[in-house]
């Protein structure tokens, strides 16, 4: 995380610990978030790695994940606001052009509850929003041995922080922290007024 700016991802603030808004009804997590989740995906990112990082928002987190895999491993930033694919690459650019530029960080726009299948199975996926349940497409998408982090919210309302590993074919799902994240959603709820 020292090694990419956040001031490229986030406007205002950007070295605070604390969510920050990048527009469109959209945040970029607080820094401790960012390290948690990443924390957890360290040794599922490591060199040569494939990862998906879901609701890529800003593309900060994509940046960090794409230094953990190195110049032989792919992450794959999903977003369905166009304005944020285009927000994200424009960031990335600023010091990271190279990631782009090579295929280490691939930005594309779509539904992250379906994942992303053209580059699946995944070693490591991140997801910076909360579903109702995981999305089955994202469980299919995990490799063998791989992890997925994902904010989920309970029928109660409140949310989880999930580790979800597939070992031998089998899920295995851990909470691990009690969250707050914005909805995983449609792009129709989330900038209703388009």
């Amino acid at each position: 995380m020292i090694a990419v700016d956040r001031a490229d991802f986030s406007p205002r603030d950007p070295y605070e610990d604390a969510p920050q808004r990048i527009g469109y009804n959209a945040t970029i997590s607080a820094p401790h978030m960012h390290a948690a989740a990443l924390d957890y995906l360290q040794n599922h990112l490591v060199a040569g790695a494939n990862a998906l990082d879901v609701g890529s928002g800003s593309g900060y987190l994509t940046v960090c994940m794409a230094k953990m895999v190195g110049r032989t491993g792919v992450v794959v930033g999903i977003e369905h606001m166009p304005e944020l694919v285009e927000l994200s690459r424009k960031n990335i650019k600023k010091n990271n052009s190279e990631l782009i530029e090579n295929g280490n960080v691939i930005m594309v726009e779509g539904d992250g509850r379906q994942g992303f299948a053209d580059k699946a199975p995944y070693n490591a996926i991140h997801v910076g929003a909360a579903a109702k349940g995981v999305p089955k497409a994202l469980l299919d998408q995990l490799a063998e041995g791989g992890r997925m982090m994902i904010p989920v919210e309970n029928e109660d309302g409140n949310q989880v922080f999930m580790q979800i590993d597939k070992v031998n074919g089998k899920i295995e799902e851990k909470v691990v922290e009690h969250v707050i994240y914005v909805p995983l959603t449609s792009r129709e709820k989330q900038w209703s007024h388009h």
